[in-house]
């Protein structure tokens, strides 16, 4: 029997470079200059991730990888990675450190970086429907963001999120990228593997999610009392054990203003974590971690 099996993908060039000049280091260029690389990046379809645990996890990723940046250092010592990035095709460039820091704009922490490629937008219908599809005998978590342009904030909600089995991200309009290279590089790559999406009109939107089963929590320093006010254990012992998993979308808004008063009206309760007394708030990935454990730890 002739053998079908589809061809092996050419392994990718292991490429010395020597020349800030060079136009194959055009994606890697000025990563420091944020106005400039947003245009750069939305122009060319694609997105940076820094750091040796964040690209590792990019292999591991649905996403399509560009190429890899790395010192000569670093081709040695993380030869696992270079082979990984190779194998999927992607040229893998080594320079010097110094060549690095001139192309980025920084001295880059652990010599390595990549390019990938941006995918289209996801539909957040979609990725509310596979949450809800996917088998599981534990609380079904999403993350609702509104407002949060802090890149390292999002990075690191993402990585709690991983860490908690949080099942997807949804983001209002205003949010900043998940993709940006101080969000990717913050979350150690977790943003890679978890779903996000917009949710938009803001924030009639909830609704998609209170009509697939999800009860909308929001999370604010002082909820009402009675009524739909809750505390994170009232809300957590609500969802008995032994019935059929609850659905939760936890709503977060940005530190200092938190969540839009018509956010909070449109939530089903609205929900505060108890603290010491003289303080009233956290960052905004510590209330999303502690949620997170809250509600999922039953």
């Amino acid at each position: 029997m002739a053998d079908v099996s589809e061809p092996a993908a050419p392994v990718g060039p292991l490429v010395e470079v020597d020349d800030v000049a060079d136009p194959r280091l055009d994606l890697y260029r000025a990563l420091n200059d944020p106005a400039g690389r947003a245009d750069l990046e939305a122009g060319r379809g694609v997105f940076v991730v820094e750091g040796r645990l964040a690209v590792e996890r990019l292999l591991t990723s649905a996403y399509p990888v560009r190429s890899v940046l790395v010192d000569a250092h670093q081709a040695e010592v993380a030869g696992q990675l270079v082979a990984a990035a190779r194998d999927r095709g992607a040229p893998v460039y080594v320079g010097t450190r110094a060549l690095l820091a001139a192309t980025v704009g920084f001295s880059l922490h652990r010599g390595v970086v990549a390019v990938a490629e941006r995918p289209a937008p996801t539909d957040p219908a979609r990725l509310v429907a596979e949450v809800v599809a996917a088998p599981t005998g534990r609380t079904r978590l999403v993350a609702v963001l509104e407002g949060l342009n802090d890149h390292e904030n999002i990075g690191a909600l993402f990585r709690n999120a991983a860490a908690f089995g949080v099942a997807g991200v949804l983001l209002d309009p205003t949010c900043a990228d998940p993709l940006y290279r101080r969000s990717v590089r913050v979350s150690v790559g977790h943003v890679l593997h978890l779903p996000f999406a917009r949710l938009s009109p803001w924030p009639a939107g909830l609704d998609q999610l209170r009509a697939a089963g999800f009860l909308v929590a929001a999370l604010a320093p002082r909820p009402p009392a009675g009524g739909r006010g809750r505390t994170l254990g009232q809300l957590a012992s609500s969802l008995a054990p032994g019935g059929p998993p609850a659905a939760v979308a936890v709503v977060l808004g940005a530190e200092g203003p938190g969540l839009r008063e018509a956010t909070l009206r449109a939530a089903d309760v609205v929900v505060g974590i108890p603290m010491a007394q003289g303080v009233d708030s956290l960052n905004v990935a510590t209330a999303a971690a502690v949620a997170f454990h809250a509600l999922t730890d039953r």
